[in-house]
């Protein structure tokens, strides 16, 4: 089995998230994907508590039996990207663990801990930004490329950023475009981000 490790603050999850987890499967880069948020640690701003973050993600992949949530790294005190992937190849030793990343984080890879032991052990799926293209990124001077994987998949620019903020100014229209029905039902219950 092919496992894609999904990591991220989902401050909050949002459709592109889903839609992309939903593209890799469809395609058959990956069996399943896991999604693993950030710790409470993490220096994001207006990053509410993980137990908040791992509640809507579940809401948000119900019904997706290939999706699910871990809370691995909100129960670590530091956490580096090359232990979050050295604990789930142990937990799943038959299978191979793939680590999915934004091209913007990809060229900021290099100042990653241990991102060269990552690169030798792991296959990197690498979903495009809109702004970004494969061929820029092949220049990147990273060791193991053959370990990334292009997935030729375009993420929009919506961000987990915008959300907060429309959800401060009560754009509902965009709102309801953009998240689960669920998703933001619990966060107009629990007024998350309302002071953001």
């Amino acid at each position: 089995m092919r496992i894609g490790i999904y990591g991220g603050s989902f401050n909050p999850p949002h459709n592109m998230h889903l839609k992309m987890v939903r593209e890799l499967l469809a395609r058959k880069l990956v069996d399943k994907v896991i999604f693993v948020p950030t710790g409470n640690k993490y220096p994001k701003t207006n990053l509410v508590s993980g137990m908040d973050r791992i509640k809507m993600i579940n809401l948000m992949i119900e019904g997706n039996p290939n999706l699910e949530v871990s809370d691995y790294e909100l129960k670590e005190s530091q956490v580096y990207t090359y232990k979050t992937l050295n604990y789930f190849k142990n937990c799943y030793s038959d299978s191979e663990i793939y680590f999915i990343l934004g091209s913007d984080l990809l060229k900021d890879f290099k100042t990653w801990k241990n991102y060269e032991y990552i690169l030798a052990n792991f296959k990197i799926l690498v979903t495009l930004r809109d702004t970004d293209k494969k061929e820029d990124l092949e220049k990147l001077e990273l060791s193991k490329k053959e370990n990334i994987i292009y997935t030729n998949i375009k993420l929009s620019n919506l961000s987990s950023t915008k959300i907060r903020e429309k959800i401060v100014n009560k754009e509902m229209i965009f709102l309801k475009e953009n998240l689960d029905s669920k998703v933001l039902s619990y966060i107009r219950k629990k007024h998350l981000y309302e002071n953001s």
